[in-house]
C-alpha cells in the first residue's frame, strides 16, 4: 500500500508494509504510545510505560493475540495489536484491539491499513467479534472504525478522568 509524504512542498510515495511484531519493535512500539500517554486522551495509561514493561507484554502474547507493526521508509509507524477480551472462556472468541500511527504519521492510510491486518488475522485465527473501546473525544477514529462496518454498541459517561477532567469511552463492536 503506497503511503504518501511531504517534503519541501512535493509529495512523494513509499511502501506501506505490515507485519508480525518482534522483540526488536518494542522500543518504537513503547515511543508511539508513550507520546499518546503524555499528550492526549487516545489511551487512558497516565504514566509511560517503560521497555522493560513493554518487552514483558510483547513476549506475554499468544498466537491468538498477536502484535503488528506498520512499516514505511524502514520505520515503524504505526502498531496494532489482538487482546484478550475478558478472561472468561465463553468469550474466547471476541478480541479487543488496539490501533496506534506515530504522531507525525496521521492521515496517510496508516490506522486503515493496520484495521484491515487486524480484521484479517482476527478471521484467520477463528475470531468471531472485535470489540474497540476509545474515548468519545476521539472522533476520527470513531468514524475510521465505522467505515469499516463497525457500529456503536455503547457509550460510557464519565469513566475516565485523565489530564484533571472526566472522560467518556465509546464502544464499536464488529462480526466478522
Amino acid at each position: 500500500m503506497p503511503v504518501y509524504h511531504v517534503a519541501a512542498g512535493l509529495y512523494f510515495m513509499s511502501a506501506l508494509s505490515i507485519r508480525l511484531a518482534t522483540r526488536a519493535d518494542a522500543e518504537a512500539i513503547n515511543n508511539i504510545q508513550n507520546y499518546y500517554v503524555v499528550h492526549s486522551t487516545a489511551t487512558f495509561l497516565t504514566e509511560p510505560l517503560t521497555l522493560e514493561q513493554r518487552l514483558t507484554w510483547l513476549e506475554s502474547r499468544s498466537q491468538a493475540h498477536p502484535v503488528v507493526v506498520a512499516q514505511a521508509d524502514g520505520l515503524v509507524v504505526g502498531w496494532g495489536s489482538l487482546e484478550v477480551f475478558r478472561g472468561r472462556p465463553a468469550y474466547r472468541h471476541t478480541v479487543e484491539f488496539s490501533i496506534y500511527v506515530h504522531h507525525e504519521w496521521h492521515r496517510h492510510g496508516i490506522g486503515r491499513a493496520i484495521l484491515g491486518d487486524l480484521l484479517a488475522r482476527a478471521s484467520a485465527l477463528g475470531h468471531h467479534t472485535l470489540v474497540g473501546g476509545c474515548c468519545s473525544e476521539s472522533t476520527a477514529v470513531i468514524a475510521l472504525l465505522e467505515a469499516a462496518g463497525f457500529s456503536r454498541v455503547a457509550h460510557f459517561r464519565e469513566v475516565g478522568r485523565k489530564f484533571d477532567r472526566w472522560l467518556d469511552v465509546v464502544f464499536l463492536q464488529r462480526i466478522l
